[in-house]
């Protein structure tokens, strides 16, 4: 009888020993479940945020594809968009926010986020500084001996020496020798090939009608006998505001042009308050020849001026002041007669690049494009 009760007592206790490693087996196999499902949420946590990450580089590329391409947006420069996808009907998205801090610089910020219920969920953020290099806001034929009654607010570059002591409010680039004095930016001697493309522009492709896209417009051409003041503004069969003239052409003050003008001769600017702002897209100023600045003559471009020849300050002229807010390009010379001419006299060339910036069409469905810009870096980047 004992020996049958010690029997089952063994049973019992090998029971509880069963049922204890079966308990210990079931509690660790919990811990195990439970660190896998906190290893994968963690897991998944770390693969939307790398992937939020890159879709926020993806926001940058895609502000500084359009800073660098203004003629693709239909505002002055893009200043950003919401709810932007780089996959088509996915759950994520970019926010950008694109401010203009300079002529040449911008500021972009993007934020990234998934949407799950209706809210926002794997966040994040990214800011930098965009710097449009190079950013050539004059372009000088031959050696430019530049005065201190010029001011240049962007880049230089001269086919051969840039000489003087103008201010220069950028790089400088020059195929010989520089020894002006006053360059704010790096100095690029002996260059061998210009930083940018010349904008190439053919008065003759101006001289009757135009092309934009597949579609034909009558330019304005303008009698030789009329230099008269007032507004001339773009009309429905002259969209880009386009005015001919052959032969030499008088500015005589007072004349304000929206669009572009075009002179297959020499421009000559006798009076003050002239100007010439162009159509998006388009340039402000075609010179095949000279232009002549007279005794107080005022010129301000907005947009891209290309002459032939150079700018001229007639001698003993003054009061004379030229402000450029876009290009100034001179296939064959530059800034002549400041040299000595009156401390009244001023000339001033902004960088704008999102308004040099040009789409024009030679032939029907033939764009030519061109920008001052040469690329761009990134100056800083900091995730949010």
């Amino acid at each position: 009888m004992k020996r049958k009760k010690e029997t089952t007592n063994r049973k019992g206790v090998a029971l509880l020993v069963v049922l204890l490693i079966v308990m210990t087996a079931t509690i660790l196999s919990l811990g195990f479940l439970s660190r896998s499902d906190v290893e994968l949420a963690c897991g998944e946590n770390m693969l939307l945020r790398t992937q939020m990450d890159y879709l926020a580089e993806s926001g940058l590329a895609h502000a500084k594809g359009l800073i660098l391409s203004p003629q693709d947006v239909s505002s002055e420069y893009w200043t950003g968009d919401t709810r932007q996808q780089l996959v088509a009907n996915s759950s994520d998205y970019y926010d950008v926010n694109v401010v203009k801090v300079g002529e040449c610089n911008y500021q972009i910020t993007c934020e990234t986020y998934r949407e799950k219920g209706g809210e926002k969920v794997g966040r994040s953020g990214i800011k930098a500084e965009l710097r449009l290099d190079p950013c050539i806001a004059f372009w000088a034929a031959g050696t430019w001996m530049s005065e201190p009654q010029s001011t240049v607010n962007g880049d230089v570059y001269c086919t051969e020496a840039l000489k003087g002591n103008g201010d220069i409010n950028g790089d400088a680039y020059a195929t010989w020798g520089i020894t002006a004095l006053y360059i704010e930016g790096h100095k690029n001697e002996w260059v061998t090939q210009a930083p940018i493309d010349w904008p190439g522009l053919v008065v003759s492709d101006f001289s009757s009608n135009y092309y934009i896209g597949s579609s034909t417009y009558s330019v304005h051409i303008v009698d030789s006998n009329v230099h008269t003041a007032g507004n001339f503004n773009p009309s429905a069969s002259n969209p880009a505001g386009v005015r001919y003239h052959s032969g030499d052409f008088e500015l005589p003050g007072g004349v304000n042009i929206n669009g572009m003008l075009v002179v297959d001769g020499n421009l000559m600017v006798t009076g003050a308050n002239n100007y010439v702002t162009s159509v998006k897209n388009f340039p402000a100023l075609l010179i095949s020849g000279e232009v002549i600045m007279e005794n107080g003559g005022t010129l301000a471009i907005n947009g891209l001026a290309q002459i032939g020849e150079r700018i001229y300050v007639n001698v003993g002229a003054a009061n004379v002041n030229v402000n450029v807010v876009g290009g100034l390009f001179i296939a064959n010379g530059n800034i002549d007669g400041l040299n000595g001419s009156s401390p009244t006299n001023s000339f001033t060339i902004t960088a704008a690049p999102n308004i040099a910036s040009i789409e024009v069409w030679p032939e029907a469905d033939v764009a030519k494009r061109w920008s001052p810009v040469g690329g761009g870096f990134f100056r800083s980047i900091a995730r949010n």
